[in-house]
């Protein structure tokens, strides 16, 4: 009899081994995850907008991070498979056999539900805490804001009306300029309100976005921390000269700020004698004088209805 011969290693029927695709895909994605969350965090992150100009736009920028940083493993993780997909296994000239099928994975679908549901758990959590502090997210959070900060804020009142910004400072007799100037390292309490439509008090270097609903106090905080330019503008459609509705303000030094205020406050003695009492809202058909006190104050018309001066109809 003669030994019958040991089995050798024959490769399967068709070719090669299949190599662990799964393996290859999660040591792209890895690498490629890493290196791009890397650059958002420490690269792109200093650089995204509003910037850290107040605490509220620190914030918001810390946000943006965050969720850069978690959105783009995922992003990654579908282009490449996509990609490796559309080399590996393309269609091959003469191959015209469906691939295996597949009845489903209790596994893989568990971790899928359950990885999900806790990034979304997450990131609830995430936002509620966000938006419950530090300035609120320096939204607009109507006349009673969850989120308060401790000591006593610098308060501007923001009025809104077609198509211009007012601001008042009641803490300093009350006067109203189309200047808004605001001191570095002090708390700011903004209570947005308008005259006529719907605006919205965008403040982007601030990290500040309130809706103007007239009749309505919107209360927005934030903390410059910065001194520079503010750029504020209306975000809300709010008609004809919606796209006008803009300027800039400053934050700059308390002794800067403080020299301002009540050079104002003395410039604009007559003008303020004319105001109303100081409130959370106005309805300005019911204010006496309120053309003139805007006249004199260098804004053309009244209860709203400001024309720019290119304009070619004034009223």
């Amino acid at each position: 009899m003669t030994a019958q011969a040991a089995p050798s290693a024959v490769p399967p029927p068709g070719g090669a081994a299949e190599p662990n695709h799964g393996l290859r895909i999660f040591l792209m994605w890895l690498v490629a995850a890493a290196v791009a969350d890397w650059a958002i965090w420490f690269v792109w992150g200093p650089h995204l907008p509003p910037g850290t100009m107040s605490t509220s736009a620190a914030s918001q920028q810390f946000d943006i991070r965050v969720m850069a940083v978690m959105a783009a493993p995922v992003m990654l993780l579908v282009l490449i498979f996509f990609g490796y997909s559309m080399v590996v296994w393309r269609q091959r000239d003469g191959d015209e056999e469906d691939g295996p099928p597949i009845h489903g994975h209790s596994r893989i679908q568990a971790v899928w539900v359950a990885a999900t549901s806790a990034i979304v758990l997450a990131l609830a959590i995430f936002g509620s805490v966000e938006l419950g502090t530090t300035d609120g997210a320096g939204a607009g959070e109507g006349p009673s804001p969850i989120w308060k900060p401790g000591g006593t804020p610098l308060l501007v009142q923001v009025i809104a009306q077609q198509w211009r910004f007012t601001y008042r400072y009641p803490q300093f007799g009350g006067f109203e300029t189309t200047q808004l100037v605001l001191p570095v390292g002090e708390p700011v309490q903004f209570d947005v309100t308008s005259l006529d439509v719907i605006h919205s008090f965008w403040a982007y270097q601030l990290g500040v976005k309130a809706d103007a609903n007239p009749g309505v106090n919107n209360v927005a905080y934030t903390t410059p921390v910065h001194t520079g330019p503010v750029t504020v503008r209306c975000a809300e459609l709010c008609g004809l000269w919606h796209g006008a509705m803009f300027d800039y303000g400053k934050v700059t030094t308390v002794a800067a700020f403080r020299s301002w205020a009540d050079g104002t406050r003395t410039r604009l003695a007559v003008i303020t004698a004319m105001l109303p009492p100081f409130a959370t809202s106005y309805d300005p058909t019911v204010i006496k004088n309120i053309n003139k006190a805007m006249a004199k104050a260098g804004i053309t018309g009244a209860n709203g209805y400001y024309y720019p001066p290119q304009d070619p109809v004034q009223p």
